[in-house]
Order: C-alpha cells, then sequence, then structure tokens
C-alpha cells in the first residue's frame, strides 16, 4: 500500500508533519506509532490515546497484573494502569513513559498476544521506571531488559531498592543507557539483569562496558530461570536475592578482578613439568614445562641437530605423552633414523652402520620408541614432501597438538618457516611466527621446542670457533628473544687442535623467564662412535681464552 498524502498534523500527538495517509484512508502516525483507520482526525477506538496533561486520568485504572505476579502497589509505584472487558477481565497494560516528571508517551500491551503497542514520543523519553527515582542517586539500582521484569524485580527485592528497565530490548539497550548515562552514573552500583539468554547476556556485557569501571555488576540468573518476572511467578524472592548480591563487577575480556580470583590463585592447574636429560640444565631452568615456548640456537654445524634428537629421545622415553616433530630440513626418514639411532647407540643414519642391524632388531627399537603398551601412535611427524607454506604448516601444528593430543612439539627450524612465508621482509615475518607460535603454546598449553639458527658475527672467532653467544646473535628479530621463556644457545670450537675441546659443546642460558637463572648450564661431549652426547664436567677441558667481537 502506498501513501496518497505525506506530512500531515497527528491528532493523537499533536506533532506536526508526521503523519501519512494511505491509499484507503488509513493513516499512520511515524512519531507516536498511532493507527488511524479513517482519517477524520479521531484516532480508532482500539488504540490508547495518548494524554498530553499529565493530571488527567488516561483510561484505565490500577489494578494488579495477575497474570505477571505484580501486586497492586507495585503496579501504582510504576504508573501502571490495566483495561477490562466488561467480565472484568484484564484486557490490556498501559506502561508510563516520562520526559523529566511529565508522562508523555506509553506502551501498551494486549494480555492475551504478544508485542507491544506505542504512542507517543517513546524516544525523548527517560528508562522506563525513572520517574520513581526522581533526580536522586543512591547505592543500587538494578537495571533490566523489560517492563514486567524491572516491576518484578523491585518485588523480589522487598520494594527496597530502585529497578529500571531500557525501553527497546536487548538490542536497543545500549543506546537507551548511552542517553541516561548520566542518570546511572549517579548509583554506586548498577546491578544489570538481563534475560539469560545469548541476545541478552551480550547485550549487558555491551551496556556494562560504557559504565565507568567497578561500576557495573552483571546478574547470573540461576538455573532454569528466563527473567526476573519468570522467578517472581514461580515465588522464587530468596533464589533471585542470592543472584542479586552474588552479580559480579564487570571487567572487559582479558581484564581480571584479582581480589575476587583468590580461589582460583590457589587452585591453579600447574604446568607439567619434567627434567631435562642433563643435570647442568635442570639447575638453571628447573625442568622443561607445557606452555612454553624453548628455543635453542647455534651457529653451523655446532650440534642442534644432536642435541634436538636428544631431547626427542628423552621425551619419548620419559613420558606417556604423545610427540610432536616438524623438521621442515630433512625427510621424515632421517628423522625417524636420527631418534631410533639414540636408542641403539648408534649412527643409523648410515646405511652401513643400520645394514649391521637385522629387521628383526629394528622393529624392536621401532615398537619401544614409536608405539605405546596400548598399541596406540605416539609420535607424530610432519611430512612436507619438500612443500611448505607458512599456513599449512601452522595448520598442521594446529593438527598435531588438538588432533594427535601431542604435549610437546618439536619445530625445526625457525628460519625454514621463514622462507615459507610471502612475506618479503625477513624480520617481520619472524616477528609473525613468533606471535603465532606464542600464542599457540598459551592457547593449547602444549610445550614448543623451536630451534633456531645465529647470525654471523664479525671478528676472528665466529660461533664455529667457539665466541660466545648473545641475544643480539640471535638472527632476523628482537621477538625471538622477547617471545621466547626460554633461550639456550650452544657454543664449541669446531677447529680446535684439541680434539676434546673441538668435540665438546659448552650449553649456555640467555634467557629463563621462569627461574631467571642464566650463563652457562654444562658441557655436552659428543661420541663420534655413538653419535651420543654425555655431560661432562668442564675442569677436564682446557678452553681458549676468547678475544673480543665486533658484531655486524
Amino acid at each position: 500500500m502506498s501513501f496518497v498524502e505525506t506530512h500531515k498534523d497527528c491528532p493523537a500527538c499533536n506533532h506536526r508533519g508526521c503523519l501519512a495517509i494511505n491509499e484507503d484512508g488509513s493513516a499512520k502516525c511515524f512519531s507516536c506509532g498511532t493507527y488511524i483507520r479513517n482519517f477524520t482526525g479521531e484516532a480508532m477506538e482500539t488504540t490508547p490515546r495518548l494524554v498530553k496533561d499529565s493530571a488527567t486520568i488516561r483510561e484505565g485504572d490500577f489494578y494488579a497484573l495477575k497474570d505477571r505476579g505484580i501486586s497492586l502497589a507495585t503496579a501504582k509505584k510504576y504508573g501502571v494502569r490495566s483495561m477490562h472487558n466488561g467480565n472484568g477481565d484484564i484486557t490490556r497494560h498501559f506502561y508510563p513513559y516520562y520526559n523529566g516528571s511529565e508522562e508523555v508517551a506509553y506502551k501498551t500491551r494486549i494480555v492475551d498476544g504478544k508485542g507491544f503497542t506505542a504512542a507517543g514520543p517513546i524516544s525523548d523519553c527517560g528508562l522506563f521506571g525513572q520517574q520513581t527515582v526522581g533526580d536522586k542517586g543512591g547505592k543500587y539500582i538494578t537495571l533490566t531488559e523489560g517492563e514486567c521484569d524491572a516491576m518484578a524485580a523491585y518485588e523480589l527485592l522487598g520494594s527496597k531498592w530502585p529497578v529500571v528497565s531500557i525501553k527497546n530490548g536487548a538490542q536497543g539497550a545500549e543506546k537507551d543507557v548511552k542517553n541516561q548515562i548520566e542518570f546511572l552514573e549517579r548509583f554506586d552500583n548498577i546491578i544489570i539483569c538481563f534475560d539469560s539468554d545469548k541476545p541478552g547476556q551480550e547485550a549487558a556485557k555491551k551496556v556494562a562496558r560504557l559504565l565507568k569501571p567497578n561500576k557495573a555488576k552483571i546478574m547470573v540468573m540461576p538455573d532454569g530461570h528466563k527473567d526476573a518476572n519468570d522467578m517472581l511467578r514461580h515465588n522464587q524472592h530468596g533464589a533471585y536475592v542470592n543472584a542479586w548480591w552474588n552479580a559480579k563487577t564487570y571487567t572487559p575480556s582479558g581484564v581480571m578482578n584479582v581480589s575476587q580470583n583468590k580461589d582460583k590463585f590457589h587452585n591453579r592447574v600447574k604446568k607439567k613439568s619434567i627434567p631435562y636429560p642433563w643435570e647442568g640444565l635442570n639447575k638453571k631452568l628447573e625442568g622443561l614445562r607445557q606452555g612454553e615456548l624453548v628455543l635453542l640456537a647455534g651457529g653451523t654445524g655446532l650440534g642442534k641437530s644432536s642435541v634436538t634428537r636428544e631431547l626427542e629421545h628423552w621425551l619419548i622415553k620419559n613420558t606417556d605423552d604423545n610427540i610432536g616433530i616438524v623438521a621442515l630440513e630433512e625427510d621424515w626418514t632421517r628423522t625417524v633414523d636420527g631418534i631410533l639411532s639414540i636408542e641403539a647407540n648408534a649412527k643409523l643414519h648410515i646405511d652401513r652402520i643400520r645394514e649391521e642391524h637385522s629387521r628383526e632388531e629394528l622393529d624392536i627399537l621401532f615398537d619401544d620408541l614409536f608405539v605405546d603398551n596400548d598399541n596406540q601412535d605416539r609420535v607424530w611427524i610432519h611430512a612436507h614432501f619438500g612443500s611448505n607454506d607458512i599456513d599449512g604448516i601452522f595448520s598442521k601444528l594446529r593438527y598435531m597438538i588438538v588432533g594427535c593430543e601431542c604435549k610437546w612439539v618439536v619445530i625445526d627450524h625457525l628460519h625454514m618457516m621463514v622462507s615459507a612465508t610471502l612475506e618479503g621482509d625477513e624480520r617481520r615475518s619472524i616477528d609473525s611466527i613468533m606471535t603465532r607460535l606464542r600464542s599457540l603454546a598459551e592457547e593449547t598449553g602444549a610445550g614448543l621446542i623451536l630451534v633456531s639458527h645465529l647470525r654471523r658475527i664479525d671478528g676472528n672467532k665466529g660461533h664455529e670457533k667457539g665466541a660466545e653467544t648473545d641475544l643480539s646473535h640471535l638472527r632476523g628479530s628482537q621477538s625471538i628473544a622477547q617471545l621466547s621463556d626460554c633461550v639456550i644457545t650452544l657454543e664449541r670450537n669446531q677447529q680446535a687442535d684439541d680434539p676434546v675441546v673441538a668435540s665438546t659443546t659448552r650449553v649456555r642460558i640467555l634467557k629463563s623467564r621462569y627461574t631467571g637463572d642464566v650463563g652457562i648450564a654444562t658441557y655436552l661431549q659428543y661420541d663420534k662412535d655413538t653419535g651420543r652426547l654425555r655431560e661432562v664436567d668442564d675442569t677436564d677441558i682446557t678452553f681458549e681464552e676468547e678475544p673480543g667481537l665486533a658484531f655486524e
């Protein structure tokens, strides 16, 4: 139906230019919402007329809202009138809205129907029930999602504390509160009692964010109850009062009130910790913990792979956890050979040595490491087949942790992940990768061990000749050190004339967020016959003095 005339004056609310006339002679006011069947200047009989003069008694009288369980006293308090038919049955309720001290609009609810009709400029009005409070503030005020909820909450609280309601349901809560923020801020505590459904709870959080910190408290309805009116009808006064007093002060997601979390402080979930295979590391770091990101760094050829293999084997043999391995520089069979070599005390990755063992011997080693007593898989390896992209790598990392339930994941190495990105700037790529790895560890609680290279340094003595490492030597970005919980570096002079020195790796801790203990942790000597690393005492080794270094 189209309009034949617009911008007429409304006889119901006396606003100018807000009425439109339809083809059938009916009209609608877009200010007060009044519908007029035949535009003769009179509103249709079934539409309650707005009375401009607040001293004039509008049609209807004060009755208890029996269908809502609301008493006559509360109806009078909020100015809610009702109409009845000739048989004395209540057919309509009228909910008044005020602009200051003047009633200028109201909503109508048909008792046996659904929804509301509105008359008058409700958009110019305060919250429902605001006239019962006036200009004064106070210690507590409760904010509900509907008119009947406001009256019900008022009764449930023993008629002691003021209660008001937003005007247009959850979808309009933010706007209503913004318009009356000055009024609400007069109170020390604002208890938000919205419906327990998802829209109601989301609206409650949005409203709470508008108020000054520590004022807003979000109330949680007891199980089985949708709103305050529901609780009143079920005579749940005590349960409502308890829930009201237990309403928690709202804090944004990621911000918590410490005083309210004493029990969590005492009953925290302990991070699972296991010892390292070398006592020197345990003294410095007090073990390896899930949920942490540990960085292992060293120069080229300084034994990062040997240390990594020992750690992987140690995790398999000394935990019941599933282990994930992402080795980006080698085929998965080389990874398996390396771990089996630790178990066999032999370099099984060398064909000649592997062929010295029968298939039965290799199967026993294989099953003992990679299959648990319940015949369940324990070790998961990323078989990349030479093709990687960074999102694919992270997808597989998440699958290992979540899908395969891996509690420990070894990633070798960071700079192969950088090469898998499309980002041209190495530093920005590293920042992004380190942030994602840190978030993954925090989110899933898995322990991540990340291998990284060191950058080249100037001077007569580089890392391959035993130069002392420093956090500034980490290649590419400061975020490597900043986002790691622990940084372990390897130092060895592989060109030393003394074969003992040439085969001994010095393990240095550059960062330990957990203990704060840094410095040299231990010495690991490589056995060229077995490929194993064993912890040795530094008193048996004579290291050369290190000259000063100039860094790039």
